[in-house]
């Protein structure tokens, strides 16, 4: 077992399958609590980010102007770049670090929902690798895959809608205003894009994972309106 698998993958794996033997034995509400637990953890990082990408937005006719301004001389535009971002006290890296920091957890929380699925035939044999050697942890295996009228290792149709549906929602909110018109058509495409693409993607990938997304989106939509 590599260390990712040791230290981030096999602890999420196991601490949802206990949520789910305390949640009635089941593993829909166990993939919800525990997104919402993750973005409780993270809340700092979230509100850092969020106040960065908004500041950035803020900054953006100001740095058009040197943008035009300096145009010939690359040297004097990355200067007055700075001198911008100094004078504001923004770090143009206050967006992008907290996304790298959060990355990792979404892709474990990801593997570990396709882990506890056991959506291939060999995927049971391939969990008991993961498994701490607690008696909670085997008693509820295999996991349920029954939630509400899904059908958690499959993909389904009205989840995906509402996958894209609430990433476009997360997306308007967190989208300021501009009155540039090249801002405006990048953002409505970025509104557009992302949603689209999660929603074809719900389509393929079951259903848990799907569960995942509406939810984590759910929460930062709470956390973006406050």
């Amino acid at each position: 077992m590599n260390a990712w698998d040791l230290i981030i993958l096999q602890p999420v794996v196991n601490i949802l399958i206990v949520l789910s033997h305390y949640l009635a034995g089941s593993f829909g509400l166990a993939i919800i609590a525990l997104t919402v637990i993750v973005n409780v953890l993270m809340l700092p990082l979230t509100l850092k980010q969020m106040r960065a990408s908004v500041a950035m937005q803020q900054l953006q006719p100001k740095l058009a102007e040197i943008q035009k301004k300096y145009a010939k001389d690359r040297q004097k535009l990355a200067q007055e770049q700075m001198r911008l971002y100094r004078e504001s006290g923004m770090n143009p890296a206050g967006c992008l670090v907290p996304m790298l920091i959060q990355m990792p957890i979404w892709i474990a929380l990801y593997q570990s929902i396709i882990l506890c699925l056991a959506v291939a035939p060999e995927g049971l044999l391939n969990l008991s690798k993961y498994l701490y050697p607690w008696p909670v942890v085997y008693s509820i295996l295999p996991s349920s895959k029954d939630f509400l009228w899904l059908n958690l290792a499959k993909p389904d149709m009205f989840l995906a809608i509402l996958v894209g549906g609430t990433m476009w929602l997360q997306q308007k909110m967190a989208t300021p205003t501009t009155a540039d018109p090249k801002q405006q058509a990048q953002s409505r495409m970025m509104m557009w894009m992302m949603p689209l693409m999660f929603g074809f993607l719900a389509l393929s990938f079951p259903s848990g994972l799907s569960l995942f997304w509406v939810t984590s989106s759910v929460v930062r939509i709470g956390i973006q309106y406050y």
